[in-house]
């Protein structure tokens, strides 16, 4: 036999064989409800029972069937401590704790190969703001330079014609333009040598 599906919660004792003489009494007595007789005799099967069971029992008992040694009737019992069910983790905190534990991974790995994989180079022109007002000033410089010398050598070269010097002025600084968008094809193309001699020498050390 077993207890309630719903048994009562709280302290729980471990069955004597004084407990089990006074339950095996009770399920017997007729001065006691059916249902707590029959309560009895289930426990009175089991080798643990709840203490708040008991009580009812003992209370509805009448006082000349109780035992008088109460010493005596718990004498061996203990109490008995259930464990807390394990709390369960909510899907986002399960989402979250895997994507931490990815990055803890990429980061340990990235640790373990940052001496034997060379560094990438993540210089880019114009990756900031002094290099951007940096670039557009001498720009700037470059034409204004063109257009001056233009303008002074079509000047000595076509006499004091308006027309002619502002031709020149034009073409000098067209020529600026160019020469600095070629200076700047070479700059962007050609890998800055100071990252690559540190990729080598580390790679050498390493070797």
């Amino acid at each position: 036999m077993s207890e309630p599906r719903n048994p009562p919660s709280g302290l729980r004792i471990s069955m004597t064989e004084p407990i089990r003489s006074f339950l095996l009494s009770a399920s017997k007595d007729g001065d006691v409800p059916r249902e707590l007789q029959d309560l009895a005799l289930n426990l009175s099967s089991q080798n643990n029972l709840h203490y708040k069971s008991f009580r009812s029992i003992w209370i509805r008992s009448p006082p000349s069937n109780r035992p008088p040694d109460l010493i005596r009737l718990f004498s061996g019992s203990n109490f008995i401590l259930s464990s807390p069910k394990p709390r369960e983790k909510s899907e986002e905190l399960k989402a979250r704790l895997t994507k931490l534990e990815e990055m803890a991974e990429r980061k340990a790995y990235a640790e373990l190969v940052k001496d034997i994989t060379p560094r990438k180079n993540t210089d880019e022109p114009f990756s900031s703001y002094k290099d951007q007002i940096g670039f557009g000033l001498h720009v700037v410089l470059i034409m204004f330079t063109g257009y001056l010398v233009g303008y002074a050598a079509f000047r000595a070269l076509f006499g004091h014609s308006p027309a002619m010097s502002a031709a020149g002025g034009i073409l000098g600084l067209v020529f600026g333009m160019l020469v600095e968008t070629f200076l700047f094809i070479i700059r962007t193309s050609n890998p800055d040598p100071r990252s690559s001699t540190s990729n080598t020498s580390r790679l050498k050390k390493n070797q």
